[in-house]
């Protein structure tokens, strides 16, 4: 099968296997796991931070950033389509006790202008704003990035108004590579940021959460409350250093491929893409105009032997990554053709 479903679904690599079978590993409970400890330090280097955690998912990453960052009974600042509202079983509000103030967007990358107008001070009828949250990339918006002078400007304007940014950076690698800076860079205006082992980096297991080191610290007992104190986790940890390593020498591939994918699209009839803003590895496309819903043609695609998810009835999603080369990029192309003509 080629799956374009997500980079979640790629395979660790042979290195990556190894580092595992090898990894000296002992209770990270305990705080005893060399291997987990080594990660978290690499991991707070390149994120240019005090300290990491090492999570099991990018959803726990984010739900203990939240917590961390606010009250009871407080907003949370974010895009109309962030993952943090939409994919992440509604943890700010059943866990950190907080609402949503989702700001709609165009291509999912929030201004200072568009949050300014929407933080509340305490008062006596409303929630007051405890977080401002930026994903990036953003995923529904199709892998967007937002440029650095943005992430200046939220950041220095929330801090004047002794608000915390927190960025969803599952894929920042992947912003990196597009923008062609570091990723300690993009991450250092915001408070937090947590990015991801298991997508576009291919580790079979695993995100970091990075920040100051007392908020670590305090972040540690929230991931024990959640189910997070993996004990011998070397074996993890092993996987994203190699993944934090070497798996960021490749993502031009997938950024290439995801170009290739989009100008395909486009040339299809009854589907709209724009290649245009394929910049990382997501592309949504439009297949309103071949008279299909979406489940159709990812059911038609899989008798084919590619798998592509829907969005929703109109919206369609591919993810490139490793695991997918360009020429079954090109296959996947012609599946897509056939199956809508």
């Amino acid at each position: 099968m080629i799956d374009l479903r997500s980079d979640t679904v790629t395979k660790p690599t042979p290195e990556m296997r190894r580092a595992m079978m090898e990894a000296e590993v002992g209770d990270d409970v305990y705080g005893e796991d060399p291997t987990v400890n080594r990660l978290e330090r690499r991991a707070a280097e390149i994120a240019g931070k005090e300290a990491a955690l090492f999570v099991p998912s990018g959803t726990m990453g984010n739900t203990i950033a939240v917590k961390l960052h606010t009250e009871p009974g407080q907003e949370v600042i974010c895009d109309s389509r962030s993952h943090v509202l939409d994919y992440e079983l509604a943890m700010v509000a059943w866990f950190s006790g907080c609402v949503i103030r989702a700001v709609p967007t165009e291509d999912g990358i929030l201004s200072w202008d568009a949050v300014r107008r929407r933080i509340r001070p305490p008062g006596p009828h409303w929630a007051p704003t405890g977080l401002i949250e930026i994903e990036n990339t953003h995923n529904m918006a199709g892998g967007t990035v937002y440029p650095l002078a943005t992430i200046r400007e939220i950041c220095g304007g929330a801090h004047e108004r002794g608000l915390k940014v927190h960025m969803d950076g599952a894929r920042v690698f992947n912003a990196a590579e597009a923008l062609g800076v570091a990723v300690s860079e993009i991450a250092a205006p915001a408070d937090t940021v947590m990015f991801c082992l298991s997508k576009a980096l291919g580790a079979p297991v695993g995100s970091m959460l990075a920040g100051p080191a007392d908020l670590m610290a305090k972040g540690r007992l929230l991931r024990k409350r959640l189910g997070g104190g993996m004990r011998q986790a070397g074996v993890l940890a092993a996987a994203g250093l190699i993944a934090l390593e070497e798996s960021p020498k490749r993502l031009k591939e997938d950024h290439a491929n995801a170009r290739f994918l989009a100008e395909g699209l486009a040339r299809i009839p009854g589907i709209q893409a724009e290649p245009q803003k394929a910049v990382t590895n997501i592309v949504i496309f439009d297949v309103s105009g071949t008279g299909l819903a979406s489940a159709e043609i990812s059911a038609r695609l899989k008798r084919r032997g590619v798998l592509i998810n829907g969005v929703n009835d109109r919206l369609m999603r591919a993810v490139t990554h490793y695991n997918v080369s360009s020429a079954e990029c090109a296959q996947a192309l012609e599946a897509l053709s056939a199956v809508v003509s």
